[in-house]
């Protein structure tokens, strides 16, 4: 499946990003694992809820980082796209 602006996206079952205060570092846990979510990634998960289309975070992120759309929307729609192949996010 191929990740569009018009993709609403939330994690699938048994995963879930969460903050670990301890380390001050996001987490992405899945069963028997848990990967960490660099600083970039943590941005763009946070916005993941199964409601919001991938085309209105990355407006959301263009406007909060005041960078152009379509710079964000590359790294947006590589991420998400590498996370939904291996099965972490769903459409």
């Amino acid at each position: 499946m191929s990740v569009t602006d018009e993709s609403v996206l939330s994690f699938t079952r048994g995963h879930r990003l969460q903050h670990d205060r301890v380390r001050d570092i996001w987490l992405i846990q899945a069963p028997e694992k848990a990967f960490i979510a660099e600083e970039t990634a943590s941005h763009i998960l946070r916005l993941i809820d199964g409601k919001t289309s991938v085309g209105t975070i990355i407006e959301r992120l263009a406007e909060q980082f005041s960078a152009p759309p379509e710079v964000i929307g590359t790294d947006v729609h590589a991420l998400l796209s590498d996370l939904t192949e291996k099965g972490v996010l769903r459409a």
